[in-house]
This record gives C-alpha cells, structure tokens and sequence, in this order.
C-alpha cells in the first residue's frame, strides 16, 4: 500500500509538472526549433515575374466596376512562368512563430511532450521498484505506457484516415487496403510457425489465459471450459497485425525516403552515413532476435569449442534485447534532425527537377510546390516518432509485466522481490486488513467498510489472476516483434523503391 501511495504521488506531481512546465518548455518545439533545421522559402510575385520577364500588369480604371476592382487587386494575380526559370531559394531557420501554424502541430507537440514525461514516470518508477518491489499492487507506470500507445495509434490513425476522405489519394488509400491485406496474410503465416523457430510465447500465452480465465468464470458461478478456442484469438491477433501494418506502411515509406536522403545530405561526413545506415538495420537486427535459432540458441545454448558454458545466460539475453530497443530509439531521435533537415530538403529538389522540364507552370503552383514541403513538416515528423514511440512503449511494457529485469547482463537477479519478513502469498493491502482486524476496533461501520474492501481486494485479486505474466510476455512479446518487423519491412521496401527508381 505504501508502494501504490508512491506511485499516487509520482502520479500527482507528474501531472503538476505537466501543466506548469509544457508552456515554458516543449521537447517537441525544442527539436523543430533548436537543432539547426532550416527551410526553404518560395519567390515572391516580384521575383517571378523579374526572372521569368513577365511585365507587370497594369490596373485598368474603371468607374462603374470600382468595388469589383479592388476585390481583384486584393486577391493574388496569377501569371505563368518557364519550369526552367533560374532562381535560388533563399533560407530561413525554423522558429517557434513559424511552426505553431503547421499542420498537426499541436497534436505533434502533445504525442512527444507527453511521451517524454511518460519516460521519466516510468524510468522512476524502476528505479523505485528496484528497490522497494511490488507485492500484488498496481504499476501506475504501466497506465502512463498505456496511454501513450493509445496516443500514438490514435494520431496515425488519424493521419491514416485522411487518404480515405479525398478523391485525390486514391492511389495511397488502395496501398493501404492493399498493405492490410498483405499483412493480414503474412500474420497468419507467422501465426502457425512452430514456437521452437520463432519465440512468440503465444502458445503459453493462451494456455495460461484460458486456464486462468475459466477458473475465474467457475469462481463467479458461471461454469466455463475457456472464453474463446485458439483459432478465433489468434484471427484476431492476425486482424490487428493487419492494422498495425497498414498504420506503419507510408511512416515506413516517408522514413526510407528520408533515410535515402539523409544520406546524400551527409555523403561528405562518412561516420554520420554509418550511424544512419546502422540506425536502419537495428530494427532487423531486433526482428531476428526472437527467432530461436538463430538467436537464443545460439547465444544461451549452444557451448562453442574451448568453452564450458554458453556465450550468455538466458537472464543476460533478455536484457540485451530491450537495451538494444533503447538504443534502437535513441539513436534514431538522435539523428531525427538529419532526417528532418534531408524532407525539408525536398523543396531544393523539386525546382531542381522543374529545371530539367519543359513548358510553364503558374506562379501559385510554383510557390506551392516550395511552401507545401514545410506545411506538412508536423505530419512527417509523426510519422517519424509515432512508430518508434509505438516500439519503445510496447517494449517497456513487455519488460515490465513480462517479469523481466534491465540488470541481467550484470548479475543474476532471482532474488530480487523476496522479502523473507513477510508472506509473500499477501498483498499488502490483504496486510493491513489483518491489523485492522487485531487492532481491537470493534464498531459496526468499520466492521462493514473493512469487510467491503475485503470483497473488493479478492475480486480484484481474482480478476488480475486472470491476466498473469505468461499471457501479458505472450500477447505483448508479439506485438513488440510485430511492431519492429512492420518498421524494418516497410522501410526496406521504400529503400527499394527509392533505388529502382534512381538507377532508372
């Protein structure tokens, strides 16, 4: 109970601090603002129509049409000009006044800003608990990681819908159709592979929830063999694989263009192109992780020549994928401004590619194809972060409730939690009620309220029995695969598509 009262007020001041701090301070704004990016500006009228040779057109007087006159002069002229005009795109840096208008911006800055204090909860929390371990109370940081996975599959979803609402996506709403369905397909394949070649732990997941799930039926009167067969879970494991996958299919596209871009920007600095090209391939390496053969047997198994034991133990393989997680993501928001700076870049090219066309173009689409890049700079950028935060979250909850440790890799933690004192089979609430009970307080009202939230720690006791650690290391050990397997697929096959069409 004094673990859950920590966590209320880790909660309380979290929340304080949410509300003083964001309008001072915004990671968000921070990495748009403070790392260097710098966006392309379009040609004024003025300019056009001095490099192109376009004179100047003259008002016409007119008494009787004076007020429709004005209301022309008030609207922007429109005139065409050579895709082969020369001119330079002056720059300017990103400031706070210029993206506060952009599209998304507020839902970008809410996504990070509250992923980030989600973080620190979560990193406190461990801390805390490392020291002082749960014994049948809740993990508040656990909430915090749950809502911000609903955060980001909201605004994907969002970004999602929009291919669905305009007659001019119709190219990208059958790619998403098309990317569900493929997935659909490919979960239902991954579905039925044997567990020893891949390590989903559904398997174990499912007996543990259908045994739990029927006691507990059978305790609350209602006599029960399991909630669903094995065949409907998994199709709806399958149908939210599909999902997921059509949700990362153009954030995986943007990131390989944006990763082929990046780099060009950085083809003069060779250690910037490794940490970029390495920062691609982590995701694979991460996917090949669960597949048994070629990792947990071969890491905690298999006994080289020349040696007594394996080259790590099971507990230190563990810990070694979910730091590979952290960094995985802290790499990539690390190098999130070189991404960024390589789409802002997509201005500087398209008037390049207009050079080598023939025929002329307005001024208004000629400006738009420059100003259009950094209006949308919010909606790439969450199409950058949103999966990765996606990934990071899912895997710290899998940690978490999957009963794993971050200190494997350094000593052997099977003892941690114990505490000798104390039975270890109560909770600590079921505790205070004993000394409630013995503490000699004989009135009706406390006899009733005691009794009351007696009931209502068994129910929730029973309830929480239904969900034990083999199911929460199942359900969200494959999500976390599936989520990694998604970034890598769809980013690899933007890769390919970006190379097809350079080569021809």
């Amino acid at each position: 109970m004094a673990i859950l009262g920590a966590q209320l007020v880790l909660t309380l001041v979290m929340v304080s601090v949410i509300q003083k701090f964001t309008p001072h301070f915004s990671f968000a704004k921070w990495v748009l603002c403070s790392t260097g990016l710098y966006r392309y500006l379009h040609p004024t009228d003025a300019e056009l129509r001095t490099r192109a040779g376009v004179p100047k057109e003259k008002p016409t007087k007119s008494k009787g049409n004076h007020h429709k006159q004005s209301a022309t002069e008030k609207s922007a002229p429109t005139f065409l000009v050579p895709r082969a005009v020369d001119i330079q795109l002056e720059t300017a840096p990103v400031t706070p006044s210029d993206v506060v208008y952009l599209r998304y911006f507020t839902e970008y800055q809410w996504l990070l800003d509250f992923s980030l204090y989600a973080g620190s909860v979560y990193v406190i929390s461990e801390i805390y608990h490392y020291y002082l371990p749960l014994k049948g109370e809740v993990n508040l940081s656990m909430v915090w990681c749950l809502l911000v996975v609903f955060f980001a599959f909201k605004l994907l979803t969002s970004l999602t819908v929009l291919y669905f609402q305009t007659d001019e996506s119709i190219g990208e709403r059958s790619m998403c159709i098309v990317a569900a369905l493929v997935y659909l397909l490919v979960a239902m394949v991954v579905l039925i592979v044997d567990e020893s070649m891949l390590e989903t732990g559904l398997e174990d997941a499912y007996s543990s929830f259908n045994h739990s799930a029927s006691r507990f039926l059978t305790e609350q009167g209602l006599p029960s063999s399991g909630p669903a067969s094995k065949i409907v879970v998994k199709f709806f494991i399958a149908l939210g694989c599909g999902i997921l996958g059509a949700l990362f299919t153009f954030p995986g596209l943007r990131m390989a263009r944006m990763h082929w871009d990046s780099l060009k920007l950085c083809k003069e600095n060779r250690m910037m192109q490794i940490l970029l090209n390495i920062s691609f391939i982590l995701p694979f390496i991460l996917v090949i992780l669960w597949i048994r053969p070629i990792s947990r047997n071969y890491l905690t198994v298999r006994v080289f020549e020349g040696m007594d034991k394996p080259l790590l133990q099971p507990e230190a393989f563990e810990t070694i994928r979910l730091l590979l997680v952290v960094l995985t993501v802290l790499l990539r928001f690390a190098l999130m401004p070189i991404y960024l700076q390589s789409y802002l870049n997509i201005a500087h090219d398209r008037i390049e590619d207009l050079r080598t066309e023939a025929g002329r173009i307005t001024n208004l689409e000629y400006q738009k194809k420059v100003s259009s890049i950094f209006y949308y700079l919010c909606v790439v950028t969450l199409q950058f972060a949103a999966p990765l935060i996606i990934c990071l979250f899912l895997t710290l909850m899998y940690k978490s409730l999957g009963g794993f440790s971050w200190t494997g890799l350094f000593f052997d933690n099977s003892l941690q939690g114990e505490c000798p004192d104390e039975d270890p089979g109560k909770t600590a609430a079921q505790r205070i009620f004993e000394q409630i009970d013995g503490s000699g307080q004989g009135e009706d009202n406390q006899f009733n309220i005691m009794e009351s939230a007696q009931n209502m720690q068994i129910s929730w006791t029973s309830l929480k029995s239904v969900f034990t650690t083999e199911v929460f290391k199942g359900f969200l050990g494959f999500a976390t695969w599936w989520s990694y397997f998604t970034l890598f697929a769809t980013s690899s096959l933007g890769i390919l598509y970006q190379s097809y069409f350079t080569k021809t």
